[in-house]
């Protein structure tokens, strides 16, 4: 009479070593207990599946050559059922970098694992790793424009308090910016810092100076998100009055560890052929 306690436990064992060798990167520990003939159906093609142990064992070094760069790999559910000779389990696993889980909390590898007794002893004959297809939900999409309104919120603040580190938040390291004045191209957040840094830097101290995007557009995907609209800047002196400024201004964002960063910004204003106002 077959022990199926005492199987369950042999086989929950297994998974559970053999996920900890996924995670170290131990290949002759991920490969041991399975099957000559192994068949897995992986996240990325083949689409008829991985066949044999070596085309099995040929799989894993590129993932563990992107799981060095601080990926995980954890069971965090794990169940198994148990027939004399034949089981099955089902698993979910955080996999991901912590960018991947930044930016979707809730995302799981799916694994279902088919296993066999052999000669005593049970061998997996059957991997299939998966992660549920999904396009961004409206109430992402949502989130997401609600944030990236928020970071051009902190820049009309900052603006107006002149406060530059507060405008350099959320601007990636490695921006590309168009702006109004030479040089063609500004690379890098010092590059923009720096043209910030003047435009404040023109304005009288007793000034206020004023920004908003009054007709602000945003559009937002999973990853990247881009806004645009008019430019309206404000500089009033104590005692004169305001003098308006209008310009043009696309600005494209990536989600990086879970926050928004401007990558890349445009700026213009319209040419007048012939001096036309």
């Amino acid at each position: 009479m077959p022990d199926l306690a005492t199987d369950e436990r042999l086989i929950r064992e297994l998974i559970e070593r053999w996920a900890a060798a996924v995670h170290r990167g131990d290949l002759a520990a991920v490969l041991a207990d399975h099957d000559e003939d192994i068949v897995m159906f992986d996240v990325p093609p083949p689409y008829r599946g991985v066949r044999g142990i070596d085309a099995y064992r040929d799989t894993w070094p590129p993932f563990f050559a992107w799981q060095a760069g601080g990926a995980s790999f954890a069971i965090e559910e794990l169940d198994v059922t148990v027939g004399a000779d034949v089981a099955f389990a089902h698993a979910l696993l955080r996999c991901g970098t912590p960018a991947d889980h930044a930016a979707d909390p809730d995302n799981r590898l799916r694994l279902t694992v088919g296993l066999r007794k052999r000669d005593g002893r049970w061998v997996i004959t059957h991997e299939h790793h998966s992660f549920p297809h999904t396009e961004p939900a409206a109430a992402d999409r949502a989130t997401g424009e609600r944030e990236v309104r928020q970071v051009h919120e902190r820049w009309f603040a900052g603006t107006a308090a002149r406060d530059l580190d507060g405008m350099m938040a959320a601007v990636a390291d490695d921006v590309v910016s168009y702006e109004h004045e030479a040089p063609l191209v500004y690379h890098g957040i010092d590059a923009v810092r720096a043209a910030c840094r003047r435009g404040l830097d023109a304005v009288d101290t007793d000034a206020s100076v004023r920004w908003d995007v009054p007709d602000l557009t945003v559009v937002v995907g999973d990853d990247l998100a881009v806004a645009w609209g008019l430019n309206h800047v404000q500089v009033r002196l104590p005692d004169g009055p305001a003098i308006d400024s209008w310009s043009r201004g696309t600005r494209i964002f990536a989600r990086r560890d879970g926050r928004w960063l401007m990558i890349h910004q445009h700026l213009s204003v319209p040419d007048r052929p012939g001096g036309a106002p």
